[in-house]
């Protein structure tokens, strides 16, 4: 091989290495975090009751329906006029999203719940698309039953600066034992104790 080319294979191996040394250094405290602080505030009766009205609502929506709600929060995303975006930036929830992610003093990034379809419930701020549910996020938690947690690679994160990880837990009724939802949080790793 010639130099250039070892040069290449060893540079993006070093890059390799220390991305995925750098993500499975947060791996314990950020389960920890999941299970701990982000399980408690995530199965408070604000959020329980979010998920369980909405997943009156949505529970019949067909694909078509879901792709089209999610077409039209993309939409408003980049326009000045944002009704549908407004609705849920607007509600109970997301006004308790919010707290908590302020009080956690910079600790979390961004805070979205879904529901049962994978559509956004409440956040702390703007997210990219309104339906979740075709993402590892959504998939790996919801999908997977009472318990689960995803915590994803460490990245950076252009939006906030910061490098984060995205922690993702389902959401558990306690009354019925059944998952009814998910959470996903941002969390800024350089802010883990």
């Amino acid at each position: 091989m010639k130099k250039s080319t070892l040069s290449i294979i060893s540079l993006v191996t070093t890059v390799f290495l220390t991305h995925s040394v750098f993500a499975s250094e947060y791996a314990e405290a950020l389960n920890k975090l999941a299970t701990g602080p982000i399980k408690e505030w995530a199965h408070s009766e604000q959020v329980i009751s979010a998920i369980k009205e909405q997943n009156k609502n949505t529970e019949k929506l067909d694909q078509s329906k879901i792709d089209e709600m999610d077409k039209k929060w993309r939409a408003e995303t980049d326009a000045t006029a944002r009704p549908m975006i407004e609705a849920i930036l607007g509600n109970a929830l997301s006004g308790y999203l919010k707290s908590v992610k302020n009080d956690a003093a910079g600790l979390y990034t961004e805070i979205f719940v879904m529901d049962m379809k994978g559509l956004n419930v409440g956040q702390s701020d703007v997210t990219s698309d309104y339906w979740q549910g075709d993402e590892g996020k959504f998939k790996k938690t919801y999908g997977q039953g009472p318990g689960s947690i995803l915590v994803d690679d460490v990245e950076f994160d252009d939006s906030s600066q910061t490098y984060q990880s995205q922690v993702s837990i389902a959401i558990v009724d306690p009354a019925s034992n059944t998952v009814i939802g998910a959470v996903t949080v941002g969390v800024n790793v350089e802010e883990l104790e």
